[in-house]
């Protein structure tokens, strides 16, 4: 739907958003969605728990790279007195 089009049914698209995101447009591109604020919350989550998992895969691929062996967290936790 464009922007222009959007303009006059807000309301409507709102209610459909908790349905479904609604995609606003210019010129055939879309450049806005409408969600609901509950579906947008998990996916910030996700992607939230992704970059950590990610920057975990770069940090073990970082150590293999260097020929680091990374320390037990047993170890670690006894190290600071934690066990």
């Amino acid at each position: 739907m464009t922007i222009s089009e959007a303009r006059g049914k807000l309301s409507a698209l709102v209610d459909a958003a908790h349905r479904e995101p609604v995609y606003l447009t210019r010129r055939d591109q879309a450049v806005a969605a409408i969600v609901d604020p509950e579906q947008l919350r998990h996916l910030l989550e996700d992607a939230e728990e992704l970059a950590d998992i990610r920057a975990v895969d770069a940090a073990w691929e970082g150590a293999e790279h260097l020929g680091e062996v990374p320390v037990p967290w047993d170890e670690v936790k006894r190290e600071l007195g934690l066990a």
